[in-house]
């Protein structure tokens, strides 16, 4: 919803200044659209149903997968598309991947989001539409902003978009905003977020010659100063910052390697999430076994570590899988939460 021009909108009509408050609040709980709002006047409920449309957002596709994941394909207003996804967990956890573009122009190469042009990016209320869609269909609690996009490409609109979040349910401290290196950006977040939102790092590499190879930002914004940045956040805040590591079989997931990236992060300011790989078609994903070895290194360097659980891989809902390519819609039978 873009709640600019619904405060301009109910201004214009004279109405009373709590009536933004009541439209949102209503909205935030996932109220269907403006018929719901029960305590506005029905004339009012009228007029802005023609005026302020309720979504920014208009959905082309929905799919859902095994798991329970669901991933929407959005368009909008003036025909880009963004894809967002929601995650079920068993343990009740209700997760959103959130995008700040349509497109991405970073080109990472294990990521499909970076074969497509770069569209623009998303108005805080676009982002922000898309965690409404899902709250319209189960209560949330954490967001992600790793969908499409690079967000500190688009951190005001991003923040904006997030300092909203509490409100339909998901918390600061379970709201993470990822950046592959974006440098300029990311001394603007560690400088100016107060909020205890969480910091991730897209780093997959741990040196420069290959992280150049698979993701060309590094050759703008080497390892060593966005590994400084990110480590001044952590010890800024007291919170660790997650390390992304998605696992490419024989390109960045050897026991040398893990240990080039324990000496880089160290033991106290990071956590890593090992990400199998979720096909896009460059790669090969390492083998359980390969992971498990890296993942021994990172123990053994008593830095944290994770194996994080693939969501949605078969609807192409993955970590690395967004691209906006309309599918069919279906339902996966059976539905098991996760």
């Amino acid at each position: 919803m873009d709640l600019a021009l619904l405060e301009q909108t109910l201004c214009e009509r004279g109405e009373p200044a709590f009536r933004v408050r009541q439209v949102w609040e209503w909205t935030a709980r996932g109220a269907a659209g403006y018929e719901a709002m029960t305590n506005l006047p029905r004339a009012l409920r009228e007029d802005l149903a023609s005026a302020v449309p309720f979504s920014t957002l208009t959905v082309e596709t929905e799919r859902e997968s095994r798991d329970g994941t669901v991933k929407t394909l959005f368009r909008t207003a003036d025909g880009h598309p963004v894809e967002a996804v929601l995650m079920r967990y068993r343990d009740g956890r209700r997760s959103l991947c959130l995008s700040s573009q349509s497109g991405c122009p970073l080109t990472c190469t294990f990521c499909a989001t970076g074969s497509m042009a770069l569209g623009r990016n998303l108005t805080a209320a676009e982002i922000l539409d898309q965690a409404l869609h899902f709250r319209r269909l189960t209560k949330v609690d954490h967001a992600v902003f790793m969908g499409m996009g690079e967000p500190m490409l688009n951190l005001e609109e991003v923040l904006t978009a997030a300092r909203r979040l509490p409100e339909v349910g998901i918390t600061h401290r379970r709201t993470t905003i990822s950046t592959v290196g974006w440098l300029p950006g990311l001394r603007r977040f560690v400088a100016k977020v107060d909020e205890p939102i969480r910091l991730a790092l897209s780093l997959h590499a741990p040196d420069d010659e290959l992280r150049s190879r698979i993701m060309p930002v590094n050759e703008r914004y080497p390892i060593a100063d966005v590994v400084a940045e990110c480590r001044r956040h952590a010890e800024a805040r007291n919170r660790r910052v997650f390390v992304e590591y998605v696992m490419l079989s024989g390109v960045n997931d050897s026991p040398e390697q893990a240990r080039g990236l324990a000496a880089l992060l160290g033991r106290e300011n990071f956590k890593v999430n090992l990400i199998p790989y979720n096909p896009t078609g460059l790669y090969e994903g390492s083998s359980r076994d390969r992971i498990a070895a890296f993942r021994h290194e990172l123990e053994r360097a008593r830095v944290p570590v994770t194996v994080r659980l693939t969501r949605g891989r078969d609807i192409e809902a993955a970590c690395g899988q967004l691209a906006a390519v309309p599918k069919r819609p279906r339902r996966e039978s059976p539905r098991v939460p996760a």
